[in-house]
């Protein structure tokens, strides 16, 4: 599986198969973008990064690769702390349809770029970008060229792309072909431009404060391709900038006399457990138990019995439990056997008419197997016939 790398600037890289971009100046580092692509075949590839003898890639350089159809691309801007320390990246493709890989290492000769110092800085957000389709050549070099038309500087460079993600901003939604949106900073020469200057003045500050879009008067320039949010630029000039830098006083390196060190003793004495003992354990016991003798003393010495309670309670609402009592009994017996006597609770007590009390209509030993389920008036004792009118409007009894 044969690999090459692909430098992304404006300058091609000839024959060669490998090639690093060189150095744009930043301070003391520089923007190194690569571009992992196949050259034969368009089988799924995936790459693996990372520093010679550790697991993951230096602090500064980043690596992206949406798909395994699409390209990887390397890119990252060093610090002045890595000047002039070579650094090999080991670079690992992954065939997922063949299962082949393929290593090579990655030499990449960070200079130092103070013979070329960039004092203005402008960064800008863009929109409608994402990170790996800013740093394609084509697209980046109309990026500067826009920017040099509004900022006319004799020296203009890219000094770092960051993705919006990495600066805390939400993952688009899949739709209308929504980007993440990226950071370009581009350093210059010469002071900034007075299109530049005018998210500055206090009525696009205010607009920006309303979440309106700002006047800029060159934003035509970059609206055909490029979507600028002016009221994210940020414009530094680091020739205004005060060092806060302080001198470290060093001493001599030998810390005050604090006396002789004093290590504790070799014999250590017995310790006596029984205190411990007694209040982790006894003490939740005993307050433990006088808890279970006091609600033990209230559930069974402060019960008031069946005799306070009928005592306490009404005649009438003892009389009616009596006979609720005696209705379910009955019920209870019947269900046990079907063919023993009526209940009593189902005869009538008192006489409809006298009001004296009639006496069941039969006795223990009464065969209800042959008693019509409904009475009839003949069969009734105790029976007061109610006078029936005549058609004359005479009354009999």
């Amino acid at each position: 599986m044969r690999r090459r790398w692909r430098q992304q600037q404006a300058e091609e890289c000839g024959a060669m198969r490998y090639c690093a971009s060189g150095p744009w100046p930043h301070g003391g580092g520089a923007l190194t973008t690569l571009l992992l692509t196949g050259e034969i075949s368009n089988d799924p590839i995936t790459f693996n990064t990372n520093l010679m003898g550790y697991p993951d890639r230096p602090g500064w350089l980043r690596y992206i690769q949406r798909t395994p159809y699409s390209d990887g691309v390397l890119y990252g801007s060093p610090t002045v702390e890595n000047v002039g320390k070579p650094t090999i990246i080991e670079i690992t493709a992954y065939n997922r349809r063949t299962f082949e890989t393929a290593r090579h290492n990655l030499i990449i000769n960070i200079m130092s770029a103070e013979d070329f110092p960039l004092p203005y800085q402008a960064e800008f957000f863009i929109r409608n970008m994402n990170v790996e389709e800013m740093l394609a050549s084509e697209v980046l070099g109309d990026f500067l060229g826009a920017v040099k038309n509004v900022w006319q500087p004799e020296r203009l460079n890219a000094i770092n792309i960051t993705s919006a993600l990495d600066r805390g901003g939400r993952v688009p939604l899949p739709i209308n072909d929504m980007k993440e949106g990226v950071y370009v900073m581009v350093g210059a020469d010469v002071p900034f431009s007075s299109c530049l200057r005018e998210v500055e003045n206090p009525q696009n500050q205010l607009r920006c404060s309303q979440e309106m879009e700002p006047v800029i008067t060159c934003d035509k320039k970059f609206r055909t391709q490029f979507h600028i949010d002016w009221c994210k630029i940020s414009l530094v000039d680091n020739t205004k900038q005060v060092s806060t830098f302080q001198e470290v006083i060093r001493g001599e390196g030998i810390l005050p006399d604090g006396g002789e060190y004093k290590p504790p003793s070799d014999t250590l004495k017995s310790r006596d457990y029984y205190s411990d003992f007694l209040i982790t354990l006894a003490v939740p016991s005993a307050i433990a138990l006088v808890l279970f003798l006091i609600l033990a003393y209230i559930m069974c010495c402060r019960r008031e019995g069946v005799e306070k309670r009928n005592m306490q309670t009404p005649d009438i609402q003892l009389v009616h439990h009596s006979a609720i009592q005696k209705s379910t009994k009955e019920l209870r017996d019947m269900s046990k056997n079907r063919e023993i006597a009526w209940p009593l609770s189902t005869l009538p007590v008192f006489h409809p008419v006298t009001g004296e009390i009639v006496p069941p209509l039969h006795t223990d030993s009464y065969d209800n197997t042959s008693m019509p389920l409904m009475q009839t008036q003949q069969n009734l004792p105790h029976q007061t016939r109610i006078p029936q009118q005549q058609s004359a409007g005479k009354w009999y009894s």
